[in-house]
């Protein structure tokens, strides 16, 4: 593009709740202005047709497993990184799980520099909690980080904090940083005690559809009930992670309390388990009709702020075997947008709304500094989206290096058809920009 100022044309811009037909010029990375009445300025531009499209701010993914570093078999911050921009996704935070966890000062920044050399996106990465680091939150510069991670359930190595003073000192920590805590809330008691029947009456190779049973409502209940009281104690703000039950919606009544959904348990529910086994298998688990139901309203009526994808890569061999045995997470990413575009097709949401949860409130909640939102000063992050003839999702379609994913063979009437990152056209009908370069989030907490 040289020294040439950007112009979007012709298309309606989503932002704020409103639908306007609005021409957007980009100099350098920033929106340099929207103009509602097409009296384009005179230059030399370089031009974006979006004549039939929606121009919605990059999406925000707040919840995502890059598997880099040490799992990068699976996935690595370069493959996902382009996935995104491939859906429309231009900012991600990335999970601590990782092999070695996000959980030492050095482990954070190893992270900081192999983004700042692969990720075609925006980046950022959540510092993990654990049983014996809360003395480490002083030294986090929370300019560069969306908050503290918090496992409160069944999770990997070190990772699961279960001890109540330690609870405490970490919710309390995090109010006096003002940093979130983002909870992932299951009762490991119960999901232990669910899953040593299960193994008892079926043997190890219990089918796929006792996943519900194990991780149950109840596990997850307790557990998020638990996070709200140290919540309300410390002052600290607490966002409960892929939020799946419908019990836990009687939770989400504290000004200090945020949720997120799933783009998984929004689509899914236990009655899929027959048709895609272990592809659905993730924590907490996909549960019933009802509270897919109930989730889709409590997006919709604001009761629910935010949709993350837990994007979570696996091998398709690691995904083989039944409820004890296939290990859980699934690739979503991608295709997040379209899919919660064609949910709005249903009459779920509207596209304002989908902007809202993906776009403007992740900004909000974590405190971004100049993204999310379609304004004049702001970081030029922008998905460009068209409804389109229908088409199947084929495995050919799939940018994530694991190579599958569960909406494969779902018809969808969207389009990701442009991505800008940063005020670059990284992604554009198709055509990837291999030496896209993404920024460090900042945030203002």
């Amino acid at each position: 593009m040289n020294s040439r100022k950007t112009i979007i044309r012709n298309g309606t811009i989503v932002n704020e709740g409103r639908k306007e037909r609005a021409d957007i010029i980009i100099d350098n990375d920033r929106i340099d202005a929207i103009i509602y009445d097409g009296n384009i300025p005179r230059g030399d531009y370089y031009e974006i047709d979006a004549a039939g499209c929606f121009v919605l701010p990059g999406v925000i993914d707040s919840h995502v497993h890059f598997r880099d570093p040490g799992l990068t078999h699976k996935a690595d911050i370069e493959s996902e990184s382009r996935a995104a921009a491939y859906g429309g996704v231009t900012s991600y935070f990335d999970m601590p799980n990782t092999k070695p966890q996000t959980t030492t000062i050095d482990a954070l920044n190893d992270k900081f520099q192999r983004a700042a050399e692969v990720s075609h996106v925006n980046y950022s990465f959540f510092y993990g909690a654990t049983n014996d680091n809360v003395d480490t939150f002083d030294k986090l510069d929370v300019t560069r980080i969306p908050g503290i991670k918090l496992f409160m359930g069944s999770s990997t190595g070190n990772m699961l904090v279960d001890n109540a003073e330690m609870l405490n000192s970490i919710f309390a920590k995090a109010a006096q940083r003002s940093l979130p805590v983002m909870a992932h809330c299951e009762d490991t008691d119960i999901i232990d005690r669910n899953a040593k029947e299960i193994r008892e009456k079926y043997g190890d190779n219990a089918d796929i559809s006792f996943h519900p049973v194990i991780r149950s409502a109840e596990a997850c209940y307790d557990s998020s009930q638990k996070a709200v009281e140290l919540a309300s104690k410390s002052g600290a703000h607490l966002h409960i992670a892929h939020l799946s039950t419908a019990d836990e919606l009687t939770l989400l009544d504290k000004d200090n309390v945020t949720a997120e959904a799933t783009v998984a348990h929004l689509l899914f529910d236990e009655a899929d388990y027959s048709k895609l086994g272990g592809r659905i298998k993730c924590n907490p688990s996909i549960k019933s009709a009802a509270d897919r139901e109930a989730l889709l309203h409590a997006v919709a009526d604001g009761r629910i702020q935010t949709i993350g994808t837990d994007h979570a890569p696996h091998t398709l061999e690691e995904k083989q075997g039944g409820a004890l045995q296939a290990v859980s997470g699934m690739p979503m990413l991608q295709f997040s947008l379209v899919m919660m575009l064609g949910l709005s097709d249903e009459g779920y949401l509207s596209i304002e709304k989908i902007v809202e949860l993906m776009c403007h409130n992740p900004a909000q909640i974590f405190g971004v500094c100049e993204r999310g939102f379609l304004l004049e000063g702001y970081k030029a992050d922008i998905a460009i989206v068209s409804p389109c003839d229908e088409y199947v999702i084929t495995k050919d379609d799939i940018q994530s290096k694991c190579g599958w994913s569960p909406v494969e063979g779902h018809t969808v009437r969207w389009a990701v058809k442009h991505t800008l990152c940063n005020g670059m056209h990284i992604y554009n009908n198709g055509v990837f920009d291999l030496q896209s370069q993404g920024e460090e989030i900042r945030f203002c907490h």
